[in-house]
């Protein structure tokens, strides 16, 4: 990944991570995010006897990158995250609702939240593997 440490002096661009609150509107929404996502009785069998607060880390950092965050994400890449997990094609839309309806409900705008839609639809041949 390119090292995107801006030069001294150089200003940046704001970013939807920034425009949001940063990290700390980040972790909100991932706490949200998890909140319905383990309240789905569809989706809470994928989490059962996880560590939710690593699975909630690693979740904040690539939200953030998603985002825009200046901090990489130092994570595993989708494949090998979900490998072996049996996820559906509908499973995959169901989080992403979460998610959604996470920024949605932290006052993120609509605009906003089709941004993020549209940066996690890539991902989904990564993840479904079911």
């Amino acid at each position: 990944m390119a090292d995107t440490t801006p030069a001294p002096g150089a200003e940046q661009d704001p970013t939807v991570f920034d425009a949001i609150g940063g990290a700390p509107a980040v972790e909100a929404v991932v706490d949200l995010f998890y909140d319905k996502v383990l309240a789905d009785p569809e989706l809470a069998g994928w989490f059962e006897g996880r560590d939710m607060e690593r699975l909630k880390r690693h979740q904040r950092l690539f939200v953030g990158q998603a985002l825009g965050a200046r901090e990489p994400y130092p994570g595993r890449t989708m494949e090998r995250a979900h490998q072996g997990l049996a996820i559906t094609g509908a499973a995959f839309d169901l989080v992403v609702g979460h998610l959604a309806a996470a920024l949605a409900e932290a006052g993120v705008d609509a605009p906003t939240i089709g941004t993020v839609a549209a940066a996690l639809l890539p991902l989904k041949d990564a993840v479904v593997t079911a």
